[in-house]
């Protein structure tokens, strides 16, 4: 469980949503190991996609967080980022 609470922006398209996570706090819930490769990854942000991804880290936070949501009626660019893989040394 995260001790401070944070506020998180879900990213759409017309087909998919992603959850943005930056990747300490993605860390520091404990979860991380189960997040699959259909989430992406870009800097130091983790996009945790909707179906599954996004509700392991909620779930693990110990709190309802607040929303922003930021939709696009185009393809969104966070499709064509690394997918998200664990470093070596994180855990």
């Amino acid at each position: 469980m995260m001790s401070e609470e944070k506020d998180f922006t879900f990213y759409s398209d017309p087909g998919h949503g992603w959850l943005a996570v930056d990747r300490v706090s993605l860390l520091a819930s404990s979860v991380a190991h189960l997040i699959s490769s259909y989430s992406y990854q870009s800097g130091d942000t983790v996009y945790l996609e909707e179906d599954c991804d996004a509700g392991v880290f909620i779930g693990a936070l110990g709190y309802t967080p607040k929303f922003t949501e930021d939709h696009t009626d185009q393809e969104s660019p966070i499709r064509h980022y690394s997918s998200f893989r664990l470093k070596t040394n994180e855990s």
